[in-house]
């Protein structure tokens, strides 16, 4: 007789054939009670980076949001983690804070060590190293720059994926950003248009994302340094 790969044949509660090399992944009990729980825990947001010329500008709301309470109406989700360069959050607020407090120690060390300020290449390089490490999971940011070699917008994944953009979206609201910046963004944009276009980005993802709203981070990069704007009425920064 072949063997089964079955204990006893069937088990005597519920009848089914018990296998020795189960439960596989997706076979626990309690399963879709756990999926539903991490469904409300995720954070939802909507952040924008697009480089000019002279300039990158960041964009993102204000809210912060646990399943269907808004659990923050007024969160920084802009920081500037080099002196010519911002990072914006979208994902667990805890991690994203400690990433943003070991990138700044990280960037200071390197400046001490070297009397010179790091790269954009190499602030995205350590960045998405701190990513892979898994210890700020989960949060999905946009970096944004300026350098000897020009401006820079880096889109990073929770794994620790680096893509250097034109334009990047990040958060629950991407889709709905996104379309605003394929429609308006183009080469030659002066930092006034540039920032329009994050403004209406982010105004598009505010009116169909419920996990967006309540304000607005603006964040201006160039080679004088980051400066950061903070409007509760979206309209202000037009």
């Amino acid at each position: 007789m072949k063997p089964t790969g079955y204990i006893g044949g069937v088990d005597p509660n519920s009848g089914d054939r018990q296998t020795v090399f189960g439960p596989e992944i997706g076979e626990f009990p309690n399963r879709g009670a756990d999926e539903a729980s991490e469904k409300e825990l995720k954070t939802g947001t909507t952040t924008v980076a697009l480089a000019t010329e002279d300039a990158v500008v960041l964009a993102t709301d204000m809210r912060a949001s646990g399943g269907r309470m808004v659990a923050s109406k007024d969160v920084q989700k802009v920081e500037e983690i080099h002196p010519t360069g911002a990072l914006t959050i979208a994902g667990s607020v805890s991690a994203a804070q400690n990433l943003i407090s070991n990138l700044k120690a990280e960037v200071r060390l390197y400046e001490s060590r070297r009397s010179e300020d790091m790269s954009m290449k190499a602030l995205a390089t350590l960045t998405g190293n701190f990513l892979r490490s898994g210890a700020f999971f989960i949060v999905s940011p946009l970096l944004g720059g300026v350098d000897d070699e020009g401006t820079h917008v880096y889109s990073l994944d929770p794994l620790g994926g680096t893509t250097e953009e034109d334009y990047a979206v990040s958060g629950s609201g991407s889709p709905y950003a996104l379309g605003v910046l394929e429609q308006e963004y183009r080469e030659g944009l002066s930092v006034e248009e540039a920032r329009t276009v994050a403004v209406h980005a982010i105004q598009s993802a505010v009116e169909r994302d419920t996990a967006s709203g309540n304000g607005l981070n603006l964040a201006v990069v160039t080679e004088e340094g980051v400066e950061i704007e903070k409007h509760k009425d979206l309209s202000e920064a037009l």
